[in-house]
């Protein structure tokens, strides 16, 4: 299994951002599937989910702006970020598999993660 992100970068605040996660080895269409984010000095936080019936959830600070999303034809998960603020300035991550029951929002029940993108949002 292999999940690879992409679309990370650089945005003014106010911007948007598409991050992908292109999974291979795993059906995405049957997993649930998570994004998170570490910024520096910090530890990994939960942002959405998917799970295998397309049912979504969000951490309150990205309410209203983020939206998760399954491209099931390509396999790919996605992450749509708008109205971005520096406090979104972090390492991102896909997360795929729940391997044990538990918050959806915590990195511990995830089997598989994807190296990371970086998106750096500037005032």
């Amino acid at each position: 299994v292999r999940l690879e992100e992409s679309g990370g970068g650089s945005a003014q605040a106010g911007g948007s951002l598409r991050l992908s996660c292109l999974v291979s080895g795993l059906s995405g269409r049957r997993s649930s599937m998570a994004w998170f984010r570490q910024a520096p000095g910090k530890g990994r936080e939960g942002v959405a989910y998917i799970d295998s019936l397309a049912s979504t959830g969000y951490t309150d600070s990205v309410k209203g702006r983020f939206s998760i999303s399954k491209d099931n034809a390509k396999n790919t998960l996605i992450l749509q970020m708008n109205s971005l603020n520096p406090e979104d300035t972090a390492m991102y991550f896909c997360a795929a598999e729940r391997r044990s029951l538990g918050s959806w929002f915590s990195s511990q029940v995830y089997k598989y993660w994807g190296q990371g993108t970086q998106v750096t949002v500037s005032s």
